[in-house]
């Protein structure tokens, strides 16, 4: 498997909440990525996919709500994001799609 394929492994999508367009003024982009993925993956992928210098990485995890479904009790899945600093003069549009 190619290297860039590996890279779109790590990173799922782009998250565009309202809390994730506030965090773009202060040069950050935040993405869905892979449960199992680390902070030196992502910052590798970014730089890799992007073409952008990253400066920091953070993540968080958010557990899956158990909601009911049709009646039955379902658990949605658990999420990682990554809050990606850039360093300033770097710049990803996530609007225009990957």
């Amino acid at each position: 498997m190619s290297a860039k394929h590996e890279h779109y492994d790590v990173i799922r999508k782009p998250v565009i909440t309202e809390k994730a367009t506030m965090a773009s003024e202060q040069n950050a982009v935040v993405f869905e990525v892979a449960m199992d993925s680390n902070k030196p993956q992502i910052k590798e992928a970014v730089e890799a996919l992007f073409g952008v210098k990253v400066k920091a990485v953070n993540t968080s995890i958010t557990k899956g709500k158990v909601k009911r479904f049709r009646g039955q009790m379902g658990k949605r899945k658990d999420v990682k994001k990554a809050y990606v600093t850039l360093e300033e003069g770097n710049t990803i549009d996530v609007s225009t799609g990957l």
